[in-house]
């Protein structure tokens, strides 16, 4: 069995996703046979495997760092919210029921045999499992009933090592904070610390190391200097649109192009924008509740939801609706992304209350078009051609329900297994249920010129992966990366319990 390493953060986004993705690309690059493990993630923000389930996106970006396919053993439990009281839990890739957040916690620890199970699947055919837990094991509150942070790292009984953020300010609280709330048999499970997102002269907090090692006698693995390039990774967090509520071009393109998104509550799968985000000339922004759609987009995105119908009412309530009429009776264009193609059309029908009500409910009528939400969630692959532009596009669906009406005579794409979508008369409304069009290379910049501007210039496979290698090399540069290895052991499954 493989050796195995956990990374545990002081709280949420301190960066656990990314440093585990550098280093996995940097002992992958040593000739290891590395895998990434989350025991339990909370996103919708996700990812088609090659086994025909799904993981969070962080996981799939962390098999590309180690050159392997995403398959569903390295997320078992997979938290979808859907709802201000409901989650959809994914248990081994499949939907596997709806909890609140009460329920699942009772419902968690009989889960924790599954993940094991998966654990051990990918651990036999691996070196090295590099495990990220989820959010912070220092919110003790949640600790009965945990399988993401000790309580699967006791299960296992793998070594861990904590994450800080010093960006955020006080990291020396952070991380001292940790330490003394685990208990006494969590505390010998940790190898020491990593201190995250630094700015500045890294020898002016030599004082801080000392200070924590006093007070947990904990070592320190390397302080990581901030790594600005990890905003042209695909992020996970809905905490990372908030970055980008004002838009930024990616450079002084002379026909800048500016694209709307409105942020919808459950919004799914926004890693649709982030090879538009990535072309110069490109302003992709992102509209906060509150604030109107802007008058000077040439295209407005309605992205995936988790719960369209709940998003569409709240699209209406912020005025969204009028504004989607007035752009396109001054000649904009919108696009529909799964979701969000469901809301283009006439009526959504929820036969089994899978979204709250049952009943149907009015779109907006943009397309003629009616969606019933029933059946199993498909989640496939696909790969085909754009009509209008006539570039080949690939990506993957994941969604439930299905679309019928009189405008699936016009198609926006034609797929090796049928057509998907459809593009209205006039040419100016489009919506299909294919996530990851804008990945394809041909069809972005064919789309952009369509848009009034320069067309695009990024290969963004390739920024992707020269953005991983320049990861692992700045972690190769800041973390003592033969003791991490040296840090790592092989698990002790226990039984649970």
């Amino acid at each position: 069995m493989a050796l195995a390493l956990m990374l545990q953060g002081t709280g949420s986004d301190v960066g656990k996703s990314i440093l585990l993705a550098g280093m996995a690309r940097a002992f992958t690059r040593r000739g290891l046979k590395v895998r990434p493990f989350k025991p339990q993630n909370m996103s919708n923000n996700a990812a088609v495997t090659v086994d025909g389930g799904e993981i969070g996106r962080a996981q799939a970006l962390q098999a590309r760092a180690c050159g392997t396919p995403p398959i569903t053993e390295m997320n078992p439990v997979l938290l979808k919210p859907q709802s201000e009281s409901g989650t959809q839990i994914v248990l081994n890739g499949q939907v596997w029921g709806v909890a609140c957040a009460g329920d699942y916690r009772r419902i968690a620890p009989s889960l924790l045999p599954a993940v094991l199970a998966a654990f051990a699947r990918l651990a036999d055919a691996a070196d090295l499992v590099l495990i990220e837990g989820a959010g912070s094991p220092a919110e003790i509150n949640l600790r009965d009933g945990d399988i993401a942070n000790m309580g699967f790292a006791e299960a296992a009984t793998v070594p861990v090592v904590l994450i800080g953020d010093i960006e955020r300010g006080g990291v020396i609280a952070q991380l001292v904070g940790t330490y003394e709330l685990l208990s006494a048999s969590e505390r010998t499970l940790l190898a020491g610390y990593i201190v995250n997102k630094f700015r500045g002269e890294i020898r002016l907090f030599d004082g801080g190391i000392r200070a924590i090692n006093e007070r947990s006698g904990l070592g320190c693995f390397g302080v990581v200097p901030y790594f600005s390039p990890a905003r042209n990774l695909p992020a996970e967090d809905t905490l990372a649109l908030t970055l980008h509520v004002r838009g930024e071009a990616g450079g002084e393109g002379r026909h800048p192009i500016r694209i709307a998104v409105p942020m919808l509550p459950r919004i799914a799968n926004f890693d649709d924008l982030d090879p538009l985000r990535a072309e110069p000339g490109v302003e992709v922004v992102m509209v906060p509740p509150g604030q109107p759609l802007p008058r000077d987009a040439a295209l407005v995105i309605l992205p995936g939801s988790k719960a369209t119908i709940g998003d569409l009412e709240f699209l209406r309530h912020e005025g969204w609706d009028i504004d989607l009429l007035a752009h396109r009776r001054q000649g904009g264009r919108i696009l529909g992304l799964c979701g969000g193609y469901q809301m283009l059309g006439q009526t959504i029908t929820d036969r089994f209350g899978m979204e709250g009500r049952k009943g149907t409910v009015t779109a907006l009528g943009l397309l003629e078009v009616h969606t019933i939400l029933d059946g199993a969630k498909r989640l496939v692959e696909a790969a085909g051609i754009e009509v209008l532009t006539g570039m080949p596009v690939k990506g993957y669906e994941m969604h439930i329900g299905s679309t019928t009406g009189p405008e699936l005579e016009r198609p926006m794409l034609r797929l090796a297994d049928g057509a998907d979508g459809c593009i209205s008369r006039d040419g100016r409304v489009a919506g299909c249920y294919v996530h990851g069009l804008f990945v394809s290379d041909p069809f972005r910049r064919t789309f952009l010129e369509a848009l009034g501007g320069d067309g695009g210039e990024v290969v963004y496979e390739q920024k992707i992966e020269a953005t991983l290698d320049a990861l692992a090399d700045h972690l190769e540069r800041s973390l003592d990366l033969p003791a991490l290895l040296g840090a790592a052991r092989p698990p002790l499954l226990k039984p649970a319990t």
